[in-house]
């Protein structure tokens, strides 16, 4: 019997929401770069950070949990 919480369905529903969060900051980012207002210059650099910034931080999470959980394992 498996737990409450199917660690494989957990990770596959995750990886579309983080799939469809980046593709909405791609389009994001190419609309706002049309754009000629200031505003849209800001948001243009926020969605391009974010872009490369998001990957990082979910990488560096899931190193974190793999950390811990191997030393949670011994």
């Amino acid at each position: 019997m498996k737990g409450l919480f199917d660690m494989d369905k957990l990770k596959r529903i995750g990886a579309i929401v983080i799939v469809v969060i980046l593709i909405a900051l791609y389009i994001t980012t190419l609309i706002l770069s049309f754009m000629q207002s200031p505003e849209a210059k800001l948001f243009f650099r926020g969605c391009a950070i974010a872009t490369v910034g998001l990957p990082v931080v979910l990488y560096a999470m899931m190193l974190a949990y793999k950390s811990v959980s191997y030393t949670h394992l011994r």
